[in-house]
């Protein structure tokens, strides 16, 4: 019996201890660690939803603004594929699309190229002809990536050209870019509009 009343006692004492602790939005707390009551939703407020706007070059899914001589912007991995199945880009890329192509490389893809040292010294000599056209990058960082996915959402004009999964998938998600990519020793294309003649 007495052990019963000792569990009691103790289980009471923790009781008071809990209560003794003070609520996360109690008004003594500092302002930054109080946590604020959430206020009730007014249902009769008018909700505002923001919406990205859409380009005016997009016709539903289909992006107007591509069409021949066709822009297209390089990825590391693109240049460094290419090498490895011996194609040479410009005429490859004129290969999968029938029409003047021009190879857009950003201050990025350079970089990268840049840091990865004397391996890659073929890649950079192979962009640094002059039918490659440059664009430079604005923003900090050299992480290619953000840099490229930045420029296609602002700019629909471009196809991108890569070999990276995650790259890829990113960009699918924007509707109007079509992506090229290395496979089976030749280029391909991808979302491509059919208007034009050009199949995957």
């Amino acid at each position: 019996m007495g052990k019963q009343k000792k569990t009691q006692k103790v289980k009471k004492q923790r009781n008071a201890q809990l209560k003794r602790l003070m609520k996360p939005t109690d008004s003594r707390l500092k302002e930054q660690l109080r946590e604020k009551r959430k206020k009730a939703e007014d249902p009769h407020q008018v909700k505002v939803h923001e919406a990205t706007q859409q380009s005016s070059a997009l016709f539903f899914q289909y992006n107007t603004q591509l069409g021949p001589p066709y822009h297209i912007v390089l990825d590391t991995n693109f240049i460094n594929f290419s090498i490895k199945s011996k194609l040479d880009i410009v005429q490859g890329m004129m290969d999968c699309l029938y029409a003047k192509c021009i190879p857009y490389i950003s201050d990025c893809v350079r970089a990268e190229l840049e840091k990865l040292g004397n391996k890659y010294k073929l890649a950079l000599r192979i962009i640094s002809d002059p039918r490659f056209e440059r664009l430079p990058c604005l923003h900090k960082g050299t992480y290619a990536d953000d840099c490229i996915i930045e420029r296609v959402r602002q700019h629909k004009c471009y196809i991108v050209a890569t070999n990276d999964k995650d790259l890829k998938n990113r960009i699918r998600k924007i509707p109007g870019v079509p992506i090229m990519y290395v496979a089976a020793h030749k280029y391909a294309i991808e979302r491509m509009p059919e208007a034009y003649g050009v199949k995957a």
